[in-house]
C-alpha cells in the first residue's frame, strides 16, 4: 500500500540532504581555497561540479524513471550522497575534493530526477502548490546547516571536514524511510503516455521557451548563492549568516505557496520574482556594510524564491505529457547552466578584483616575500618545497612586473593567496590577506552585476507570457486523466 505522507516527507528529506551538501560546500570553500591554495577560477570548479555531477544524473536518469521506477533512483541518491560527503571528508588535495563535490552532485540530480516525480504523482491535482512545498526543504534545509555550522560546528572547532558529517544525518534519515517503500507508478505511466510521446513532448512550444528560461532562472539563483559565503566573509561580513538569512526567505515564502499560486499564478509569479531578482541582484552587487548586505540580500531573495519548484510545475501542468522527462531535463539544464556560471562569476571576480589591488604596495610584499622566504626555507626541512613554491609564484610576478610595470592579471591574485596560506609568521603574510580580502569581496560583489542584463530578458518574457494567459482568460492547466 502506498503510503503517500511517508514518501512525501521521505523525498522532503532526501532534499534537505541535498541541501546540507550545497551549504558545507560552499560554507567550505573559503578554508579550501586557502588550503588548497586555489585560484576563484578553480574553487568555481570545487563549487561548480556539484552542478555538472546533477546535471549528469538528472540526464542520464530522468529518461529511465518510467522505466526503472523511481525507488532505484531515490536508493542512487543516497548512496552518493554519502560517497560526495565521505570523499570531501577526507580529501588532501584538490582533485579528491572535486570528485567528491562532483558525487554529491550527482546525489542531488537523482533526488530531483526520483522526487520530483513522486510529488507529482502523489498530488496530480496540486502539482505547483505540493513542488514548492516539497523545494522549500531546499532554501529551509541551507538556513538549517548555517546555523549549525555557525553555532555548533564553528564553536568546536577542528576545522572544515567535520563539518560533512553534516550531510550524512539527514541522508541516513531518508535512507530508512524510501529504501523498503512501496512507490506508486509515475503519472505518465499511470496514465498510459508512452516513453516516444514524451520525448516528443520536449519540443513542444513551451518547452522550446521555458528551457532557455530555466538556464536564466537558475543562473539567477544557484551561481550567486554559492558564492555569498566566501565573497561577503573576504569583506569582513559573516558570510554565511546571509546565506542562510537568505534561503530562510526562500523557504518561508514556498511554505505559504498555495495561496501566493492562487492569487498570482504560475506566470505572474515568475514575471514578479524576476523584476524583484533582477532588481535585488543589482542592489546586493554593491552593498558594502552588514546591514545593506542583509536588506539588498531580503529583495534579491523574494525575487528567486519561487523560481526553480514554479518553473517545474508550469511544465508540467501546462505540458503534462512530458512527464518525469520533462521535469528532469528542465532541472539538468538549469543545473548545467549553473555549472558553467559559477566559475565564469569566479573569473570575473579575479579580474575585478585585480584593480582593488594597490600596485606599490603588492610589489613590496612580493619583495620582501622574495627576501624572507628562501632563507625560510632553508631550515624548514619537509615543508620547504612548498615555501619555495610559493616564492616561485612571487618571482614570476615580479619579472613580469620588471619588464612593464605592470602586474599581471589573475597571477597576482594567486601569488597572494599562495602567500596568505603559506601560514608563515610573516609580516608580509598578513598584508598579503589585507591587500586580498577588499579584492576577493570587491571582485565577487561586481561579478554578481554581470547577470543583471540576463534578469531583464526573463522580466520582458515572463511578462509576454503573462499577457498571453490574461488574453486567454487566465492561466489554465493541462490534466492526462481529462485526455
Amino acid at each position: 500500500m502506498i503510503n503517500r505522507n511517508r514518501l512525501f516527507y521521505g523525498s522532503c528529506l532526501a532534499l534537505l540532504t541535498t541541501a546540507f551538501a550545497f551549504t558545507v560546500i560552499s560554507g567550505i570553500a573559503f578554508s579550501i581555497k586557502t588550503e588548497f591554495v586555489l585560484t576563484n577560477a578553480q574553487l568555481g570548479v570545487f563549487t561548480g561540479v556539484f552542478f555538472i555531477g546533477f546535471t549528469i544524473s538528472q540526464a542520464i536518469f530522468s529518461p529511465l524513471c518510467d522505466i526503472i521506477g523511481m525507488r532505484w533512483i531515490v536508493r542512487g541518491a543516497f548512496i552518493t550522497h554519502v560517497a560526495g560527503a565521505i570523499l570531501i571528508m577526507i580529501s588532501q588535495g584538490y582533485s579528491v575534493a572535486v570528485a567528491g563535490s562532483m558525487c554529491a552532485g550527482l546525489g542531488a540530480g537523482l533526488v530531483e530526477a526520483g522526487c520530483n516525480p513522486l510529488v507529482a504523482a502523489l498530488y496530480p491535482d496540486n502539482k505547483t502548490s505540493k513542488l514548492n512545498h516539497f523545494h522549500m526543504w531546499f532554501p529551509y534545509g541551507n538556513l538549517i546547516a548555517a546555523i549549525v555550522l555557525t553555532l555548533v560546528f564553528a564553536q568546536l572547532g577542528g576545522g572544515w571536514r567535520p563539518q560533512l558529517l553534516l550531510v550524512l544525518i539527514p541522508a541516513l534519515g531518508y535512507g530508512v524511510m524510501m529504501f523498503t517503500a512501496p512507490f506508486p507508478k509515475t503519472e505518465g505511466v499511470e496514465a498510459g503516455v508512452s516513453v516516444g510521446e514524451s520525448f516528443k513532448a520536449l519540443f513542444a512550444p513551451i518547452m522550446l521557451i521555458m528551457l532557455p528560461l530555466m538556464l536564466v532562472t537558475a543562473s539567477m539563483e544557484l551561481p550567486p548563492s554559492s558564492w555569498v559565503p566566501s565573497v561577503l566573509t573576504a569583506g569582513g561580513i559573516n558570510g554565511l549568516l546571509v546565506f542562510g538569512f537568505v534561503f530562510g526567505i526562500m523557504g518561508t515564502l514556498r511554505l505559504l505557496a498555495g495561496p501566493v499560486v492562487k492569487a498570482l499564478t504560475p506566470t505572474g509569479i515568475l514575471f514578479g520574482g524576476a523584476i524583484l531578482a533582477t532588481l535585488g541582484l543589482y542592489l546586493f552587487s554593491n552593498a558594502e556594510s552588514t546591514t545593506m548586505a542583509f536588506l539588498t540580500a531580503a529583495i534579491w531573495a523574494v525575487g528567486i524564491a519561487y523560481f526553480w519548484p514554479t518553473m517545474l510545475g508550469y511544465v508540467s501542468e501546462r505540458n503534462p505529457k512530458s512527464g518525469a522527462l520533462g521535469l528532469g531535463v528542465m532541472g539538468a539544464v538549469g543545473m548545467l547552466a549553473s555549472f558553467f556560471v559559477t566559475p565564469w562569476l569566479g573569473g570575473i571576480a579575479d579580474d575585478r578584483g585585480h584593480d582593488v589591488l594597490d600596485i606599490n604596495t603588492v610589489v613590496e610584499i612580493f619583495q620582501d616575500v622574495n627576501t624572507e622566504f628562501p632563507m625560510i626555507a632553508e631550515t624548514a626541512g619537509a615543508q620547504a618545497d612548498d615555501i619555495m613554491n610559493v616564492n616561485r609564484s612571487v618571482e614570476s610576478v615580479l619579472n613580469q612586473y620588471s619588464v612593464n610595470e605592470e602586474l599581471p592579471r589573475g597571477e597576482t591574485m594567486q601569488a597572494l593567496r599562495a602567500v596568505s596560506g603559506s601560514g608563515l609568521e610573516s609580516d608580509a603574510v598578513g598584508r598579503a590577506q589585507q591587500q586580498l580580502n577588499p579584492a576577493d569581496n570587491e571582485g565577487g560583489r561586481l561579478s554578481f552585476r554581470t547577470l543583471v542584463p540576463f534578469g531583464i530578458v526573463l522580466i520582458v518574457v515572463f511578462g509576454l507570457l503573462l499577457i498571453k494567459d490574461l488574453r486567454a482568460g487566465g492561466y489554465q492547466a493541462e490534466k492526462l486523466t481529462e485526455e
